[in-house]
């Protein structure tokens, strides 16, 4: 069967050689697999990278974005059985990943699954806990609940079509179609055995927008949850104090307190701002969310 491994892709020309060597050494038996990039206008040697890799491009506007669309487009496009979904700045660990991420689908344990996140050296110290704590070293195969991050999943092309993403929301549209599956007697996979190094190289307002639009999209798919400033503030102290106290054992004390403290305000003040943002999306607040790295990027050449 083939698989399509779907990128959506917005200027990655710093990672996207280094993911696209790792697809191609990957030992899948009787499956070929194919790469499709869904781009939202890079700039950059993006389409020169994919084009030099044998990758199929198709497009999608920046006033057309969200990140569901995007992977429709990307699944609409793509002829695989198995559709593969992996950020652009994220690195398959070893040869096997592509492997081990499907497994679960050709054996028909689960029809979504989603491997191992990891940092690496570039990673800010609380997004490796972060990391740790939500993509344990264990796989669950099936699992319990609808938790599942595109950043590094794969489902069959018969549960995509069947529910398709959501366009509207602002992110969690992984969660979103994993929430509709369970509901419908289906079942997602967790593989720890399928690892990608995830890199982030984020300010502290981009990792704010991150959290604020996840948050955002939260509030969308379960509108019964409430993040008040009560919880912002008990789990910035919890989270801070965790982080810290690993810091201390680890002797790195000194040097990562002062990222720790601001990467657990960005985040919980991100949420708590997300929470409560109930208007519609708007162009404005799209823009920020979807495009944070080229605002500031035009803030600062201006």
């Amino acid at each position: 069967m083939l698989v399509s491994v779907v990128i959506r892709t917005l200027n990655e020309e710093e990672h996207l050689e280094e993911l696209l060597q790792a697809i191609a050494v990957q030992k899948v038996a009787a499956h070929e697999i194919e790469t499709v990039i869904v781009d939202s206008g890079s700039t950059d040697s993006t389409l020169n990278i994919a084009e030099r890799y044998g990758c199929r491009v198709t497009f999608i506007s920046q006033a057309d974005f969200s990140f569901g669309r995007s992977l429709n487009i990307g699944c609409e496009f793509a002829n695989g059985g198995y559709l593969v979904f992996v950020s652009g700045h994220c690195i398959p660990v070893d040869e096997d990943w592509l492997a081990n991420l499907i497994k679960p689908l050709q054996e028909n344990v689960a029809s979504y699954s989603y491997g191992r996140q990891l940092g690496r050296d570039t990673t800010k110290y609380s997004e490796h806990r972060f990391f740790e704590k939500t993509f344990p070293e264990y796989s669950k195969i099936p699992q319990q609940g609808y938790f599942c991050n595109n950043a590094n999943a794969a489902i069959t092309r018969e549960s995509w079509q069947q529910f398709k993403f959501d366009e509207e929301l602002s992110g969690l549209e992984d969660m979103h179609l994993a929430q509709q599956l369970v509901n419908s007697e289906g079942n997602v996979a967790y593989v720890a055995d399928a690892p990608v190094y995830h890199i982030h190289n984020e300010s502290w307002k981009q990792v704010r927008i991150r959290y604020e639009r996840e948050a955002y999209a939260l509030h969308q798919i379960m509108p019964q949850l409430h993040f008040t400033l009560g919880d912002f503030a008990r789990y910035f102290l919890s989270g801070t104090l965790s982080d810290t106290s690993a810091a201390i054992r680890e002797g790195r004390f000194l040097r990562e307190f002062p990222g720790i403290f601001i990467f657990r305000l960005m985040h919980y003040w991100g949420t708590y701002k997300g929470n409560h943002e109930v208007r519609r999306l708007s162009h404005e607040l799209k823009q920020r969310y979807f495009y944070a790295k080229d605002m500031e990027r035009d803030l600062y050449h201006d």
